[in-house]
């Protein structure tokens, strides 16, 4: 078992052998997937130190392998339907609309955002950043290419944001897969059309060193089951962050298991799980 002080001798080494800082993750997410690192490499702690201390392949595949990636095409349909419904057509007569999807992972979040935003008729308008700390998840997401059996059950959602009105069930369009990914079943993939994967802006980000990156502010950023795995004290630095890097009638969108504590909660009013940045 990793106890907090092999978590901190680890940091300590991780800091001293490369620019990341783990400090303020969560305690027990942290130790939890360091104690599986150790399994899948059959070390010990003071074995993993010295690798990562040697060998910088290895250290940054461990660093992939500490953070999640955990995504899916249209994640919780009922916070796309609100977007859809009550966000979006705010800046429907935008000249245009920036978006920031921080820890894009894989990126079916991208794809999702990019399918409504060219269903609502602002796709050209739309100016889409996509940032990841894991350089495997930004490839993946650049090729926006999926398995199709694992995705399946996903494609519900995109029937329940696409073609469905949960405000007016008789209001119903046709639109299918095809408009925007190709599906192959014998070779059990999903394909992104090409001018869903030539849209986005994708750079290596770290949300706990690298602030906004970005030469703008954003109408929406996305942080969507990321700052979970952070303590309260980073939690609070980032959060900070996003209120800085907001336009004046920006949102920010976190997990459906996410909220803002303490002081930073007072720059946001929450509405149908969205933070709207407050006027000040």
């Amino acid at each position: 078992m990793v106890t907090n002080e092999d978590a901190a001798r680890l940091i300590t080494a991780i800091k001293t052998s490369s620019t990341y800082d783990f400090t303020d993750y969560s305690d027990k997410s942290f130790c939890r997937r360091i104690e599986k690192i150790l399994l899948d490499n059959n070390m010990d702690l003071n074995q993993l130190i010295h690798k990562i201390g040697k060998d910088k392949d290895f250290l940054e595949q461990m660093v992939k392998d500490i953070t999640v990636n955990t995504t899916e095409l249209f994640r919780n349909p009922e916070m796309w339907q609100t977007l859809r419904y009550h966000i979006l057509p705010k800046f429907k007569k935008n000249r245009s609309i920036f978006i920031w999807h921080a820890g894009c992972s894989s990126g079916q979040e991208i794809y999702s955002m990019l399918i409504l935003l060219n269903e609502l008729g602002m796709f050209d308008q739309a100016k889409v950043f996509a940032t990841d700390i894991n350089t495997d998840m930004l490839e993946a997401a650049k090729a926006g290419q999926y398995k199709y059996r694992f995705n399946l059950g996903y494609l519900d959602n995109f029937d329940k944001v696409i073609k469905e009105n949960p405000f007016n069930f008789e209001d119903k369009v046709d639109v299918p897969y095809e408009k925007y990914f190709d599906i192959d079943k014998v070779k059990d993939t999903i394909q992104m059309k090409p001018f869903l994967r030539e849209k986005a802006v994708f750079r290596k980000h770290d949300l706990v060193k690298d602030g906004n990156v970005f030469y703008s502010k954003f109408d929406l950023i996305f942080c969507r089951n990321v700052i979970i795995y952070f303590n309260n004290k980073l939690q609070s630095r980032v959060i900070d962050m996003f209120n800085g890097s907001l336009n004046r009638d920006g949102y920010l969108i976190l997990g459906s298991h996410e909220s803002i504590l303490g002081a930073s909660a007072n720059n946001f009013e929450r509405s149908k799980g969205f933070y709207k940045k407050k006027q000040m």
